[in-house]
């Protein structure tokens, strides 16, 4: 017979809700209680009581009889004892934060005020915030992109060792992988030259919880040697919003420092629903194994085919022993073209309109038409994700879309200039990459701006000042630019390029992106 996998802390949760328990505790709702009270002649509490009661039941707090976050015993500690199993882990901590928490808690971990830390220049907004909090000082290091669809990887492992070379002070590297659009590459070699250097590596791998867990996904960071490793579980894993995990090999990293500073960005009132969720996920992988995902694998492979059996306007990128195929116009980022092996995650499709005539900011509104929501989308592509539950019904719905688009776009009055993808690409200067390639420590903190130093400009004049503001495209979250940072032309053109096709920017202050906040009056061209 079979072992029966454990959720320990769901069946600590519906355990105390079979107890028939009466609340003198928080949260206010009291088990759900407080919703059914009064009268309700228009139903609308038994609506709200049929979406939210299940879950309300077990929304519960730190008491006897479930266990504490902060200072793990029972139920909360054998889930992430299991969970690090699942994952390959000394230890993992379970997040109710997302990803964001645990960024930060790894760089509060290793950096104390005015500490180094050399960090991929191309990440998430969560790593600045945790730089700003921790008081540090970053080196950032250009990423490499990769020639199929030249999206962003990390940097080449010259320039890690090279910024290692000339800031041995640094306490930690810290990269992020895979990026937005499921590209990657094996990081083993960064973690043995941190590791040289005495040490952690920290990886941002909040788009890969469900590598390793499958024959055709990515090895994971943390079975490659990285150190701490951040991951979104709710992203491509069946937990939920906010729900993710800390996977931490002990050797290079303060445990103890690691918790408190868990406990300083965590809140002291986790939801036990998340970590019930968390829970949940890790035993459905158990349980399952690799066969949880062929549904979404299967799927993802059924819609490559299909388009490009149809040859029409839109296509996808192929996947082709591993690599991305040449199909798009190199990106306009400063990095050096990679040249190793791309490793691809099978769930993310990318779609786009051959002719370049559509952005991927209008695919993905026309998309949103036909009420299919795609996970984000750029200046030239859409990224759909294929979890691990896609049907057919819903494929098939995804294609009528595409079709229903396809006829679209054909009947538009547009002549397509063969030189116009050359056109998208921008011509980089090698001394300015060069330069590039290594930034001087830049000192991040929480410190207000002096707003006498700050003016308005015209962004198209805005080349060669001091940016007042970091402005970060949304998704996927990655900044562009950084406050303190000189604006380039380049930088310029591709803000230009995004407010022109609608993109949506945090960190502007304008909106719409036709002025920039600046320390300094545009120098003469």
């Amino acid at each position: 017979m079979d072992k029966r996998v454990r959720a320990p802390l769901y069946e600590c949760l519906t355990t105390h809700e079979a107890s028939n328990p009466v609340s003198f505790h928080v949260p206010g709702h009291r088990n759900g209680r407080a919703w059914r009270a009064g009268t309700d002649e228009q139903g609308i509490r038994r609506e709200r009581l049929e979406r939210f009661g299940g879950v309300l039941s077990i929304d519960v707090t730190e008491i006897s009889a479930t266990d504490d976050l902060h200072a793990p015993e029972n139920a909360i500690a054998d889930a992430q004892r299991l969970a690090a199993g699942v994952f390959g882990a000394d230890e993992t901590m379970l997040l109710v934060g997302g990803s964001t928490a645990g960024n930060i808690a790894m760089i509060l971990t290793v950096c104390e005020p005015g500490a180094l830390i050399l960090v991929q220049r191309n990440v998430h907004k969560s790593v600045l915030n945790g730089l700003r909090l921790a008081g540090a000082r970053a080196v950032f290091m250009q990423p490499a992109y990769e020639p199929g669809e030249g999206t962003v990887l990390v940097p080449s492992l010259e320039t890690v060792e090279q910024a290692l070379k000339r800031y041995p002070d640094a306490r930690a590297v810290m990269l992020s992988t895979p990026n937005y659009y499921g590209r990657g590459v094996s990081i083993k070699s960064y973690a043995d030259l941190a590791h040289a250097y005495g040490i952690p590596l920290l990886v941002d791998e909040a788009h890969g919880a469900h590598y390793g867990l499958h024959g055709a996904f990515p090895v994971s960071a943390i079975s490659e040697g990285a150190d701490a490793v951040v991951q979104s579980t709710h992203k491509t894993l069946p937990a939920m919003t906010m729900g993710a995990m800390l996977h931490v090999r002990e050797r290079y990293m303060d445990m103890d420092r690691l918790r408190d500073m868990l406990a300083v960005v965590q809140s002291s009132s986790p939801s036990f629903p998340i970590m019930a969720s968390l829970d949940i996920a890790r035993a459905m992988i158990e349980e399952e194994g690799s066969v949880l995902f062929e549904p979404g694998l299967k799927q993802a492979e059924q819609f490559r085919l299909e388009i490009g059996r149809r040859n029409g306007r839109l296509i996808v990128s192929t996947i082709d022993n591993g690599q991305a195929r040449d199909i798009a116009a190199k990106t306009d980022d400063y990095g050096p073209q990679w040249t190793g092996d791309v490793r691809i995650d099978p769930l993310r499709v990318l779609l786009r309109d051959k002719l370049g005539l559509a952005s991927g900011y209008e695919l993905l509104r026309m998309l949103e038409g036909h009420g299919c929501w795609a996970e984000m989308a750029d200046e030239c592509r859409v990224l759909l994700l294929f979890g691990p539950f896609v049907g057919v019904d819903e494929t098939k719905r995804l294609l009528d879309a595409c079709e229903a688009i396809e006829r679209k776009l054909e009947i538009r009055n547009a002549n397509y200039d063969e030189d116009r993808e050359e056109s998208r690409q921008q011509v980089v200067d090698k001394q300015d990459e060069a330069d590039w390639m290594i930034s001087d420590p830049i000192l991040f903190s929480t410190k207000r701006m002096n707003r006498d130093m700050i003016t308005v400009v015209p962004l198209l004049s805005a080349a060669g000042c001091i940016s007042a503001e970091t402005i970060i495209p949304y998704p996927p979250g990655i900044p562009l630019v950084y406050a303190g940072e000189r604006l380039k032309h380049s930088i310029v053109t591709r803000l230009s390029k995004l407010a022109e096709m609608g993109a949506k920017c945090q960190g502007a202050s304008d909106p719409t992106l036709q002025t920039i906040r600046i320390m300094e009056h545009p120098t003469e061209a």
